[in-house]
């Protein structure tokens, strides 16, 4: 349903990559004035074409002399805040906190009605269990820069922290991932999947109940609520494109499961692609 202008609410959107544009189309569609950053000029176009006010933002050692901070500062002063920018973490690289704190430092002094940071499921541990909201723990190098990141956010009022758990969508499939490979360990492993249009949809919720001053809560994990095996699952994906399906071995791995039933519950969300099988036909 589209806002009336005097309802109109902003939302800024950090990070318009591959999720973050298509949160950001739809959130003009729903009648939100949008703004979003992009790291580099020259892809601001498509921004500008889908009536999103698009702004070049570096962060990091990256980052240029900003020309007009008070200027860049304005762009935050917005209803609502999404930060989805790619923590990059391949080799734990820290640099990704430093980018987090100066945009909070850009935000500082703003009263949000909502911010929304998107985190990945990456925070939980590999053990044989179901994972709440609630089971983060550190594992890794990785794992704790992504906590640190979500601490920063955690600390800002009105905060949401929305861990997706691996995106599958348009220009992601996942029937290459495996396809052709023989000997792979870990067929018994539960897939944790969740497609964009849920994503979309969930963030656009979230939002919207905040805008209405609904209780929502500090963390939700978004994962589609059906779990096949690894096996079953990417040997479908392979031959849903024509190729070569994998060959699992009989070695089994711890299979983590990641609930993502508590935004229904308390939000009444409901997933579109309610299983990672369903996903394929719409990648």
């Amino acid at each position: 349903m589209e806002l009336s202008v005097a309802d109109q609410k902003s939302v800024a959107v950090v990070g318009c990559g591959w999720f973050g544009f298509a949160l950001a189309k739809q959130l003009v569609q729903a009648g939100y004035r949008v703004t979003g950053a992009k790291r580099h000029a020259e892809e601001l176009a498509p921004l500008t074409e889908a009536g999103i006010h698009g702004f070049q933002l570096q962060l990091g050692d990256e980052a240029d002399v900003l020309p007009d901070a008070q200027a860049l500062k304005a762009l935050f002063q917005t209803d609502f805040l999404v930060v989805n920018i790619p923590p990059r973490l391949k080799h734990g690289n820290s640099a990704y906190l430093q980018e987090l704190q100066q945009l909070i430092a850009l935000t500082q002094g703003w009263h949000y009605q909502g911010i929304v940071f998107i985190s990945t499921t990456g925070v939980y541990p590999s053990l044989d269990k179901s994972m709440t909201e609630a089971d983060a723990q550190v594992e890794s190098a990785s794992s704790q820069v992504l906590l640190n990141a979500e601490a920063l956010f955690a600390r800002q009022a009105n905060s949401c922290i929305v861990r997706f758990a691996g995106l599958v969508g348009p220009k992601r499939h996942p029937g290459r991932f495996f396809a052709g490979k023989t000997d792979v360990a870990g067929g018994n492993v539960a897939v944790n999947l969740v497609h964009l249009q849920d994503c979309v949809a969930a963030v656009s919720l979230i939002i919207a109940a905040k805008a209405k001053g609904e209780k929502v809560a500090a963390i939700y994990n978004l994962c589609a609520p059906e779990h096949p095996s690894r096996s079953e699952f990417y040997v479908a994906a392979a031959e849903s494109l024509g190729l070569a399906a994998p060959q699992f071995n009989e070695k089994l791995q711890a299979s983590k499961v990641i609930l993502g039933d508590a935004i229904v519950r308390e939000l009444g969300f409901e997933y579109q692609f309610a299983s990672p099988l369903a996903m394929l036909a719409a990648c």
